[in-house]
């Protein structure tokens, strides 16, 4: 017998084990209920940290527990290998992006089977396999056919030295953030994906997600941000042009005075033939990063384009401004501007002296100032002509009718969320299957010829993707009409891949269709779990997909994911670890010291899922030191030898007490697992069930009978989070099957029930005294037995009870006279 616990041997063994038992591959069966768990696929950077580590433990441990309910639970692994680390890699280590990310994920696959985590393994896939992103290319030329995808001019953040598009993240202080190179604004032909048509149903089947947590949802809805508004039309001074704007507050619009414009809308870029100010400005803000957030702290800035519009209602003549805050790529390109009711536009005005005209009070006698600041609630207008003393709800019907008679507006639902630009001007991803003919435009990739392959053999040097300076990648006749023609050379965004994965896990081996009915069996995913930085793009991405998916036949569900699990990030001395603070702790440093099963039970201990965990070295050793304590104890048993059977009616007290405690873990800790996911209070209750253990002074052969049944539920209750210490003890104990293999154990509800019941006695609201007394005994004999206790006696002896109080099953309070 191993005296000692050594986790080396015990988790390979464990681990050889299941690998030749095949224990985690998932085969469909519709006799059993099936459980889909997934946690989001890492990006192959070339290790592991510790969140990754807490993100994939979190998976395996409710994946394990429902195994144990009986289901047949499929959990796969793959990679999310396309995107710029690896380029980035590829360029300083002068390696070709393929063999760096290959090599990467030799060496983190090995890091994940050494935690022990279940995965089926024959699933496994890499996105940037052609395998893969075939079948979505594939769905891009569908998608294409149906309209759903498009090809439009737009604005993009441009590094003219290492001539790519950056994404507004990486734009930092105006500058790439990789060559420090002041980047550009351009415009340039971009692919775009249609999620637009799909903005209600996205909305909408939030609704069907009441497994996700309510901070997603809302992330989500307020991204999709559906608005009720009108459309309004302006017309232009001397001019046949009209200017077209959108409002949500149609109520302000007796309000406005002036209205600003891009600086790339068409009526600046005319005015600018003849202002050279307004020239120079536009040529500022082709500069500017486009991201949202940026704007929002940009100093807002203007030049007047000598244009006047002309209000729809009073016909008043108001400047046209361009201005820095307004973008092509929103909305029409211009807004109304009402800097009494608007604190943007209040803050233009101020700053270059335009009007302020209030039309909009408070309804009740709420505080405003318009000398310092806008008035942005809704209320009841004023100087409104005859719109005057509705309320803002009123008039907003009101305006918009009249606008309607006069066909000078239309009410109009609007959303935030913008068609998905899918182009990167990137190497490491995703070729489109798209090829460019000079006389039939943009013509799809035909089946029979996709994969289109990247060329996975080339050096990347930063100065812009390879295969745009490879004409045996590009050169191609046209499927149509077979003439000389250009295969697309941007690749798909990374979220691309991202976006559909979950479902091909279902079907890996198909190597005849994007999916087969397997998809229809395992999906949706019945547990998601990821990080909340991921709460908008990737999650939204992935429902938008799936909806296609249902849309082309492929999925029959609404929905890819039931419940989603966000957890929180692994912090080291109150900051998110990271390389650059020096604050990383290596997992393999870690399972060497330590194993694997103490890597875990610290990660599911040390705070619920859902909040950030700090690190600590000291519970890192608790967590250790507690495995060896339950390691001890196992042993300890099985060397005094066989144990009798049970017999629960030859218990005394004490072993009642132990068996009930048993029971109320074994009940607490199926809750904490399976439904709340708080793994940390399912622990403590099991080290709270230990401890009791230590304290049995019994040495009868029905206590030992009893103390197998307490060691047993324990290795039970403890499976899914400590799986191999738990595979070794499992076996010790006397069993032939795998703990894997084993069912939750059911609650013996008889060791539930109690005999006798332990009561507080108080005096005067003052503890002084406990009895027990029959689980049936009424109050009466409640009463006369705490009466009778000797403590109790010493504090109301020669004094008037005045009152007796009882609280069933917890205490008895007795009032007596001062």
């Amino acid at each position: 017998m191993q005296q000692e616990y050594q986790p080396a041997v015990v988790e390979k063994a464990a681990q050889d084990w299941w690998h030749n038992q095949k224990t985690f591959r998932a085969v469909e069966d519709s006799t059993k209920q099936k459980f889909y768990c997934l946690a989001m696929f890492p990006y192959p950077s070339g290790q592991l940290h510790m969140g990754h580590v807490r993100n994939y433990t979190i998976g395996d441990v409710i994946s394990r527990y429902q195994r144990m309910q009986g289901k047949n639970v499929l959990q796969p692994m793959g990679w999310d290998a396309f995107g710029l680390p690896a380029e980035n890699a590829a360029i300083k280590n002068k390696v070709p992006p393929a063999a760096w990310t290959y090599d990467n994920i030799d060496y983190m696959r090995g890091q994940l089977q050494r935690l022990g985590l279940g995965y089926d393994w024959e699933r496994e896939f890499a996105t940037c396999s052609p395998e893969y992103y075939r079948w979505e290319q594939w769905l891009f030329t569908r998608l294409f056919n149906k309209g759903l995808v498009y090809k439009k001019t737009a604005a993009v953040n441009w590094c003219p030295n290492d001539k790519t598009v950056l994404a507004n993240e990486q734009v930092i202080d105006g500058c790439c953030w990789r060559c420090d190179t002041p980047v550009e604004k351009r415009e340039i032909p971009q692919w775009f994906m249609k999620i637009t048509d799909y903005a209600e149903q996205l909305l909408n089947d939030l609704n069907q997600l009441d497994g996700w947590p309510e901070q997603v949802k809302t992330m989500q809805a307020n991204w999709i941000g559906r608005s009720e508004g009108l459309h309004i039309k302006f017309g232009i001074a001397d001019s046949s042009d009209t200017l077209a704007v959108y409002t949500t507050r149609p109520d302000t619009l007796m309000g406005v005075s002036y209205v600003a414009v891009a600086a790339e809308h068409p009526l600046s870029l005319k005015a600018a033939e003849t202002n050279s100010e307004l020239a120079s400005f536009i040529e500022q803000c082709r500069k500017m990063e486009t991201s949202e957030a940026a704007l929002e702290t940009a100093e807002k800035k203007g030049v007047a384009t000598g244009l006047m519009a002309i209000h729809p209602l009073t016909g008043e003549h108001v400047p046209v401004w361009a201005a820095n805050f307004v973008l092509m790529g929103y909305g029409t390109g211009a807004v109304m501007s009402v800097p009494a009711h608007d604190q943007r536009d209040y803050e233009f005005a101020q700053k270059y002296d335009l009007a302020v005209k209030q039309v909009i009070e408070p309804i009740d006698d709420q505080a405003y100032d318009l000398t310092k600041a806008a008035f942005t609630e809704k209320g009841r207008l004023v100087n409104a002509g005859q719109f005057d003393g509705l309320t803002s709800e009123q008039a907003f019907d009101a305006i918009a009718d009249l606008l309607e008679q006069q066909d000078k507006g239309q009410r109009q639902v609007n959303y935030r969320l913008r068609d998905w630009g899918v182009s990167r001007q990137r190497y490491w991803g995703t070729p489109i299957p798209i090829i460019n003919c000079p006389d039939c435009g943009s013509v799809a990739v035909p089946e029979q010829d996709l994969p289109v392959r990247l060329p996975e053999d080339v050096i990347v040097d930063g100065s812009g993707s390879p295969i745009k300076s490879m004409p045996e990648f590009y050169q191609c006749a046209c499927p149509q009409c077979g003439k000389d023609a250009e295969r697309e050379t941007d690749t798909f965004d990374t979220f691309f891949e991202s976006s559909w994965y979950y479902a091909r896990f279902t079907c890996p081996d198909n190597d005849q269709a994007m999916l087969d009915q397997r998809a229809n069996h395992w999906l949706p995913v019945d547990q998601y779990i990821g990080g909340i930085e991921h709460a908008v793009l990737h999650l939204l991405y992935a429902r938008f997909f799936h909806k296609l998916m249902r849309d082309e036949g492929l999925v029959t569900g609404d929905e890819p994911f039931q419940n989603l699990l966000t957890q929180g990030m692994v912090l080291k001395d109150g900051a998110k670890m990271s390389k650059s603070k020096g604050n990383t702790v290596d997992p393999q440093a870690l399972i060497d010291q330590y194993g694997a099963d103490t890597a875990r039970l610290f990660m599911m201990f040390a705070a619920p899922p859902e909040q950030s965990l700090e690190w600590s070295d000291k519970a890192v050793e608790g967590s250790n030191r507690f495995l060896n304590r339950l390691w001890r104890a196992v042993q300890t048993h099985v060397e005094q030898g066989d144990v009798v059977e049970l017999n629960v009616d030859d218990l005394s007290d004490e072993l009642k007490a132990l068996r009930r405690q048993i029971y109320q873990t074994l009940t607490k800790v199926g809750d904490d697992i399976g439904r709340r996911h708080t793994f940390n209070t399912a622990i403590a209750a099991i080290m709270e069930l230990m401890n009791a253990l230590a304290k049995v002074s019994d040495d009868s052969k029905q206590a030992r009978a009893v103390i197998q049944e307490l060691l047993e539920k324990v290795v039970l209750m403890l499976s899914p989070i400590a799986p191999h210490i738990c595979h070794h003890l499992w076996a010790q104990l006397g069993h032939e099957q795998a703990v894997v293999e084993e069912l939750w154990p059911e609650v013996d509800e008889s060791a539930l029930v109690q005999d006798k019941i332990e009561l507080m006695v108080q005096v005067n609201g003052k503890l002084r005294s406990k009895i027990v007394v029959a689980a049936d005994a009424d109050k009466a004999t409640v009463e006369s037995i705490a009466l009778a206790d000797e403590a109790v006696v010493r504090y109301i002896e020669g004094k008037e009870v005045r009152k007796i109080i009882v609280v069933p099953g917890r205490l008895i309070n007795i009032v007596v006279a001062q």
